[in-house]
């Protein structure tokens, strides 16, 4: 990947905390053979990440099902949180929207300058936000593209129009995540299920054959959608990260985990009902992460939705 900016640094130590983050807190067919990761030349413009709500009280997300890829997260207190990125298609609305983390600046490097839909951000964060190498989004900069759902309880109540923040859908090209697709790569296990457990939450994902894809269970439930089909992702990638504490903490004194997504370890790549160990890389901020099989080779990942969960490196 070429380098399209540098990487993404901690705000000062010493600066004065204005507004605490508490957990949640925000503001207003396969192809025939491996597809090589698009280049940055070759985006086809900037995808739209968004920031999801992911606690019990803010599910059935509305959107989910329609994101290219889903990451997954651990935030204070150990609960869980997703990034949503749109680069083929927009849903109406997405959400429940809520905060960003500083780890997201880093995660979204490989992207060409990214809308990024937030709810906010501690007033610390801020001054970071502004100067990564991305496109902020929030209901202080773009009121007419959000709106409240009085059918829920806030905070989880905070959704968006994409249509709103980016004129059209960019397209494949904008994916530059350095994945690889194409058909799936020999030896593997058998896996009928695969659970990531965070201190506070338990994301299980159950392969069925049926709709090739794997079911997704949140603490124990079902995860569903308002505006269309359970979500089925054909591949999902387990990839073990160093979390450690950030400069920033919640109103109950939690750190704030820091998921460092720059760097390599070792990864499980599940698709078509089994398991494929694997290491990942990103030797940069501003590159994609790729992905080798055991063989030494590319592993390419099934054609559809990629969910990463990054799980703290064993």
């Amino acid at each position: 990947m070429g380098g399209r900016h540098g990487p993404v640094r901690g705000a000062a130590a010493a600066l004065v905390l204005v507004c605490t983050l508490v957990p949640g807190c925000g503001g207003l067919d396969r192809g025939p053979v491996p597809t090589p990761p698009p280049t940055a030349t070759a985006a086809g413009g900037s995808p739209l990440a968004v920031k999801l709500d992911n606690v019990p009280g803010a599910r059935p997300q509305t959107g989910l099902d329609a994101a290219d890829v889903v990451y997954a997260e651990q935030v204070e207190g150990g609960l869980s949180r997703l990034m949503a990125v749109y680069a083929r298609r927009f849903p109406p609305v997405v959400g429940p929207v809520r905060s960003a983390r500083e780890s997201d600046l880093e995660l979204l490097g490989q992207f060409d300058r990214p809308y990024l839909a937030f709810s906010g951000a501690q007033r610390r964060l801020l001054p970071l936000i502004d100067r990564a190498p991305l496109r902020p989004e929030s209901p202080d900069r773009a009121a007419t593209a959000y709106y409240r759902d009085r059918g829920r309880a806030a905070p989880h109540n905070l959704f968006v129009r994409p249509a709103r923040l980016v004129p059209s859908a960019p397209g494949r090209g904008a994916l530059t995540t350095g994945f690889r697709y194409g058909p799936a790569p020999s030896g593997g296990t058998p896996a009928a299920s695969r659970a990531v457990r965070y201190p506070q939450a338990r994301l299980t994902f159950v392969w069925s054959a049926a709709r090739h894809g794997w079911l997704i269970v949140m603490d124990g439930t079902p995860l569903t959608s308002t505006d269309g089909p359970r979500p089925a992702p054909p591949t999902v990638v387990v990839q073990y990260v160093t979390v450690r504490d950030s400069a920033y903490h919640d109103v109950l004194g939690n750190p704030t985990p820091y998921t460092e997504t720059v760097g390599t370890g070792k990864a499980e790549v599940l698709r078509d009902g089994r398991s494929y160990p694997a290491t990942w890389s990103r030797p940069a901020a501003n590159g994609g992460t790729a992905f080798t099989g055991a063989d030494g080779g590319p592993l390419a990942f099934a054609e559809g939705q990629v969910w990463v969960v990054f799980a703290r490196a064993r």
